[in-house]
């Protein structure tokens, strides 16, 4: 029995390799593309400097809060500007398989149930090889440790090398960079800091959902209760909301996305913090509103007495003031960044979703009575259009010579495999070869349903239709009233007679056309058709 086993497998071993899979199209004329994560968007592997094993500490969902604790917790040091993980024996790093994409695609290759909620570039990966890119020829990635500042020399200096492998293995050919969120700055501040490497190496640059100037909301409660960065069911295997809330505390690269001071902005970011106060004896709540120069005490105030204990010493981390004198220091080189004279910049971001501007803490009947106790209170959040996380506001204000800035209804991160995006990139990589197709003036039309059926009956001949798209389109226009809408529909009925000729045929068509109205940039559209015919 054992051997017959045996001999099965050595069948279905050579069976598999007989099986040739398909080899992806491959277009010899596109460019390079690199593709440069966000915030967390970055597969991060721990290893030990004593043994040189090796751990994937994020993402990862088993033990992933004590890895966190143990492996990413971590201390700025002003006299570097780098944050230094509190575990001395370990050393942070990025894996470099598939030529980079490996680290920015699935961040939890291991995990199968829930897999959505860690993909990254995937989609978008899947959709330029079907496009004709290749890995490690025309498609690369850049991965980098997300808690350092934007401008450490250490990941510039992996930034330049990784342009120059690009553009040698490509036989010369310039790269179109594609950053997302916060990589937007990190590729700002190195075009600032760099400008004629980036112009030797570089033809476009597509920014997507970039921060530029700051994500206020989504920054200002991160300081007070930490965020996540997995939603849904899965949050509960994941790391906590404090331990994300003490690590984040000591990143550079947070501190670079609070609200730029120097930015004019249609209405300024508040923190705002119900009160209650003595006054003569009584007390009083009030509202107190402060702008983002004056949250600065708010956060300092209230962090004041926060701690870790790390293998049982207790590290005090209050909010860290020479992180934020680095951060300033950031934003001075961000806006002196110029795109060189041989580089193309584009900007896509996120629209149609509300969007934390201002924060708020406690309320009327409920509020704060010491600083420190803001942490434990929930915050609840004025809103703007955005994409969930960066304002469009923020989002648009490049402060750069565009070729192009485009809103697209979509979330933070859930627009990295947005068709309609898809369609965009597409075309400004030269990867449709349609001339026609202007992204300024943009609709696509995406096919979601379609069948067709023929039977004969009673000497008929009946054919049947069903078809159905969205129009993607920008236009916006009256979407303020959609729920009092109602569809439009159009019929049209063509008839063909037999006239004198005995060998022609009789024939009728009948098609209904039914235009739902236009909801969040998307338009339903439906067709039923029929047509009869019979044989003189």
């Amino acid at each position: 029995m054992a051997s017959l086993l045996e001999e099965i497998l050595e069948s279905v071993e050579m069976w598999l390799k007989l099986i040739k899979k398909p080899q992806p199209y491959v277009d010899p004329t596109l460019d390079p593309v690199l593709l440069v994560p966000g915030i967390a968007g970055s597969i991060l592997k721990a290893v030990d400097d004593e043994n040189g094993k090796e751990e994937r500490v994020w993402v990862r969902i088993l033990a992933a809060d004590y890895k966190c604790r143990t492996k990413l917790w971590s201390r700025f040091d002003p006299t570097t500007g780098r944050t230094v993980s509190l575990d001395q024996k370990t050393s942070l790093v990025v894996p470099e398989d598939r030529h980079g994409l490996y680290a920015i695609d699935v961040l939890d290759p291991d995990m199968i149930i829930g897999r959505e909620c860690v993909y990254y570039f995937h989609d978008m990966i899947v959709e330029m090889i079907n496009w004709g890119f290749q890995e490690g020829k025309t498609l690369f990635g850049f991965g980098y440790d997300f808690r350092q500042s934007n401008r450490l020399q250490e990941t510039l200096d992996r930034f330049s090398a990784k342009l120059e492998s690009i553009y040698n293995a490509s036989g010369g050919k310039k790269i179109n960079v594609i950053s997302h969120s916060m990589g937007g700055l990190l590729v700002k501040c190195f075009m600032s800091l760099h400008a004629d490497v980036f112009e030797k190496y570089v033809k476009n640059w597509i920014a997507i959902a970039a921060p530029f100037q700051g994500a206020p909301g989504y920054v200002a409660s991160t300081f007070l209760n930490g965020m996540s960065f997995v939603e849904g069911w899965e949050q509960n295997f994941f790391i906590s909301k404090w331990s994300m809330h003490q690590l984040l505390i000591e990143c550079p690269s947070v501190y670079e996305l609070m609200a730029c001071l120097d930015f004019d902005w249609e209405h300024i970011p508040l923190l705002e913090v119900w009160r209650e106060k003595l006054v003569d004896g009584n007390s009083h709540v009030v509202l107190e509103s402060y702008s983002p120069i004056e949250s600065v005490e708010i956060f300092e105030k209230a962090l004041t007495s926060n701690t870790v204990n790390h293998e049982g010493e207790i590290i005090p981390l209050p909010f860290n003031l020479e992180i934020l004198k680095w951060a300033n220091e950031t934003r001075k080189i961000l806006s002196r960044a110029k795109v060189p004279s041989q580089v193309k910049f584009f900007n896509i971001y996120g629209t149609s979703l509300d969007t934390p501007h201002s924060v708020c803490y406690g309320n009327g009947q409920t509020p704060v009575k010491d600083l420190q106790e803001l942490r434990y209170f929930q915050p609840t959040y004025i809103c703007v259009d955005g994409d969930g996380t960066v304002p469009v506001e923020s989002a648009k204000a490049d402060g750069l010579n565009a070729e192009a800035r485009i809103g697209i209804p979509g979330e933070h991160r859930g627009i990295l495999c947005d068709h309609h995006v898809f369609r965009i990139l597409k075309h400004w990589l030269k990867a449709d070869h349609d001339p026609f197709y202007n992204p300024l003036n943009d609709y696509v039309i995406l096919p979601t349903a379609f069948e067709v059926e023929s039977h004969k009956e009673k000497g008929l001949q009946v054919t049947s239709l069903k078809e159905e798209w969205e129009i993607i389109s920008e236009d916006t226009d009256g979407q303020d009233d959609v729920a009092t809408k109602k569809p439009l529909v159009s019929s049209i009925t063509v008839s063909q007679n037999g006239g004198n000729n005995q060998f022609s045929s009789r024939a009728e068509a009948r098609a209904t056309i039914v235009l739902h109205p236009q909801n969040d940039g998307k338009q339903h559209v439906e067709l039923n058709a029929v047509s009869v015919s019979v044989d003189a």
